[in-house]
């Protein structure tokens, strides 16, 4: 299982606990510079920039230290743009593969790159990837309803929709919930 995993365009790098804790102390900016990646300030939504802040507090950086051999399961790879040398969005798992042989999977993607098949691309490759692991039956997801470029990057992905639900948030939000499965 090759790392970092290159597609035509893009490098798909998972970062260390160490990379996390820059990024956490420091700001990406200066995670931008461990990584000799030109600064691009990702511009996203708020629910997306505060889930991005959560998910890096709460599990990347405790859970990268608590699975140092299996760190690429629990943290943000970083989708980087090869021919601008820039971060343009993140993407990862939930998580090794459960009992049920089942993964999460979830990306966000600057607003100023979307449109372009980034994130389609990003995805396919991650799924290869982890799909190389025996372990690995299924991928889920999860999209907002309102979502529509997200849900055809999933579709795009032979991701097949296999319901709705409320998530229990500050401010409840409906999604659609996703599976691929391994061919």
């Amino acid at each position: 299982m090759t790392i970092p995993i290159q597609t035509s365009r893009l490098t798909i790098l998972p970062l260390t606990n160490q990379h996390l804790r820059v990024w956490h102390q420091s700001g990406r900016k200066d995670l931008e510079k461990m990584l000799d990646l030109l600064h691009n300030p990702w511009e996203m939504e708020l629910f997306y920039e505060q889930e991005t802040q959560q998910a890096l507090r709460d599990y990347w950086i405790p859970q990268t230290a608590k699975f140092p051999l299996d760190y690429y399961w629990y943290t943000n790879w970083e989708i980087i743009l090869n021919s601008s040398s820039c971060s343009v969005g993140g993407i990862g798992f939930a998580g090794l593969p459960d009992d049920q042989g089942t993964s999460e999977i979830g990306y966000a993607l600057d607003q100023k790159f979307r449109g372009q098949g980034i994130a389609t691309e990003a995805v396919l490759a991650l799924c290869d990837w982890a799909f190389q692991d025996s372990g690995l039956r299924i991928v889920r997801a999860e999209t907002p309803v309102d979502n529509e470029g997200s849900q055809r990057v999933l579709e795009k992905n032979d991701f097949q929709k296999t319901g709705k639900k409320t998530l229990a948030l500050e401010n409840p939000m409906q999604v659609f919930t996703w599976e691929r499965l391994r061919y």
